[in-house]
């Protein structure tokens, strides 16, 4: 009815190149007047592929994770493709569950890995699947990582607290080297800790504070220094949810934000302007976007890319920050 080959109908009900615009709209309009919807089961057989992804993460619970996923499904849906989650997480957070080839053997054509440091078990297994992978923040070895210069982000925050005159600075967001997502935080802190040296600021080392990356751990981890004499006059937050966490301890301790302590973060969470966060701005939704298109071209064109592409960020000045009390 549409007039052309079944191998170019095909193409146009794929989303493949190779089919003008016009072609591709008349196809897709017979096989809407027909009610025509191919079958996935049999398409997988015929084609050996499942056009499913997997996406794999620590955890599903963090707002920017959530949005990594949805970004990764608007792209992959518009070429026809499809997410499947595994979830990570395991009963603490210094643990996390291994991927396995019951999660991947015939159910997926392609890995997404959202900031999980992957292991020489679980990389000889993806490639002996001969699944494309794309990472995203932590890189996996010899395959394609999208990311941010988090050693650049951090450096951003802690210039912007001296350049307010604060020679006393802060950092909440140390793990223990076990954390199952360490590379990040490690990352972050290593970069705080070399741009304080820079810099020629100071930081004591009880000004280093642990925390789980979640605003609730934050606000309770935060409060001991906070009710110190001899505290800092900046926290740099290794993540926005950390430093919403320091915003309501201050607050219950009585300080005044940003005239008795300024604070900053790392992200741009989706509530920091509500909040009045400065923070150093990481475009999470375009992370999805270009992984997706990544792995969509391993999986379309066969390029199967092994480049690094880092994102910028910016820094976001709002009302968290100020100049450096004096006295």
């Amino acid at each position: 009815m549409a007039g052309v080959s079944v191998a170019t109908v095909s193409r146009a009900l794929r989303g493949l190149d190779r089919v003008s615009p016009e072609t591709r709209e008349r196809v897709l309009r017979v096989a809407e007047d027909l009610h025509y919807v191919a079958s996935p089961t049999a398409t997988s057989l015929a084609s050996g592929r499942t056009r499913v992804v997997a996406v794999v993460a620590p955890f599903l619970t963090r707002w920017f994770f959530a949005m990594l996923v949805s970004a990764i499904e608007k792209s992959l849906r518009a070429h026809g493709h499809h997410v499947i989650l595994f979830d990570l997480e395991d009963d603490s957070y210094d643990q996390r569950l291994m991927l396995s080839q019951n999660m991947l053997w015939k159910r997926v054509d392609g890995v997404i890995t959202l900031n999980v440091p992957m292991v020489a078990e679980e990389v000889e297994l993806v490639d002996r699947l001969g699944l494309p992978l794309v990472a995203i923040g932590s890189p996996v070895p010899g395959r394609a990582c999208v990311r941010i210069d988090d050693a650049v982000a951090m450096r951003t925050a802690v210039e912007h607290l001296a350049g307010l005159g604060h020679t006393r600075i802060g950092y909440i967001g140390a793990v223990p080297e076990n954390v199952a997502h360490i590379q990040t935080p490690q990352d972050r802190l290593r970069a705080f800790l070399d741009t304080v040296r820079d810099l020629g600021l100071t930081c004591e080392d009880s000004w280093i504070l642990g925390s789980d990356w979640t605003a609730q751990a934050a606000a309770l981890d935060s409060t001991e220094l906070l009710s110190r004499e001899d505290r800092p006059t900046a926290i740099v937050a290794a993540s926005d949810e950390m430093a919403i966490g320091v915003l309501a301890s201050a607050r219950r301790l009585g300080l005044r934000v940003p005239e008795d302590l300024s604070v900053t973060g790392i992200d741009d969470f989706v509530l920091s302007g509500v909040l009045g966060l400065t923070t150093v701005r990481q475009d999470v939704a375009g992370l999805g976007h270009a992984a997706a298109e990544l792995l969509l071209r391993a999986l379309l064109e066969d390029d199967e890319s092994t480049d690094e592409l880092v994102l910028p960020t910016e820094l976001v000045v709002r009302e968290s920050t100020g100049p450096a009390p004096t006295g």
